[in-house]
């Protein structure tokens, strides 16, 4: 389970600090998808990486079990906007670069990554040769090379046209189902957080508090946009995000 207790986080000091997020409590439990949507700017991305370890949290205190989190984690994967592939490297090479840097070898298990990617016969091939959903797959295969324990993403599919942006949500939706762990995604996309959180964590203008929390219980299967739950869904969201305007 993840625990965050009265968590702050600003930038800068004293009189010219920032306050990205305000007190902010929420758990997350083992296995459950959570979304957190909000206006652009609103501490959104400040909370995740507070989260991931890549910034300290001014007040309050992030858990991982019982273990306060402090720096960066092996069980703590994260997926950026753009992917952050390093453009020298191989797709094999990007693929395993979190391995690498825990001092640990590609092993079966990341080349069983990259085939249930659909990226085995482009792992010599490097990133611009590949089109922008194949590289947000690089990015996802790196994230699964340690096995994590919780994945976190940040506007993984911002820029995508509709209908790549849906297959690899629904790349999304099995692995998180066939691998269990723990997803909070930080999206802009309404129908997106829909799609793939169990709740919807509507966050405030910034400095980002906890608005409203929607649940969204019928998550989970590839035909859910269909569904009268997930218009529901999304017209919640939409109502929760027009009233902060």
């Amino acid at each position: 389970m993840i625990e965050l207790e009265h968590v702050v986080v600003e930038y800068g000091r004293g009189t010219r600090a920032t306050r990205a997020v305000d007190g902010i409590n929420l758990e997350v439990g083992e296995g459950e998808s959570v979304a957190l949507i909000g206006p652009s700017g609103c501490g959104k991305t400040s909370l995740l990486f507070a989260i991931a370890g890549l910034h300290t949290s001014k007040q309050g205190e992030i858990r991982i079990g019982d273990e306060p989190i402090r720096g960066t984690r092996r069980e703590i994967a994260l997926i950026l906007q753009d992917a952050g592939l390093l453009p020298w490297k191989t797709v094999w090479q990007n693929a395993n670069l979190s391995l690498n840097l825990h001092g640990e070898y590609p092993s079966r298990t990341a080349e069983d990554v990259l085939g249930e990617l659909g990226l085995s016969d482009v792992k010599d091939r490097y990133p611009a040769e590949l089109s922008e959903g194949m590289k947000r797959r690089v990015g996802v295969a790196r994230a699964l090379s340690t096995s994590p324990l919780v994945m976190l993403m940040d506007e993984p599919l911002a820029s995508l046209d509709t209908l790549t942006k849906e297959r690899i949500q629904d790349l999304f939706l099995r692995l998180w189902q066939s691998r269990q762990f723990s997803l909070i995604l930080v999206t802009h996309d309404i129908e997106e957080a829909a799609f793939l959180g169990q709740r919807i964590v509507v966050l405030t203008e910034r400095p980002a508090r906890i608005k409203a929390i929607v649940s969204n219980d019928q998550v989970g299967s590839l035909d859910f946009r269909e569904t009268d739950a997930f218009l529901r869904t999304v017209r919640r969201l939409r109502e929760a995000l027009e009233a902060q305007v």
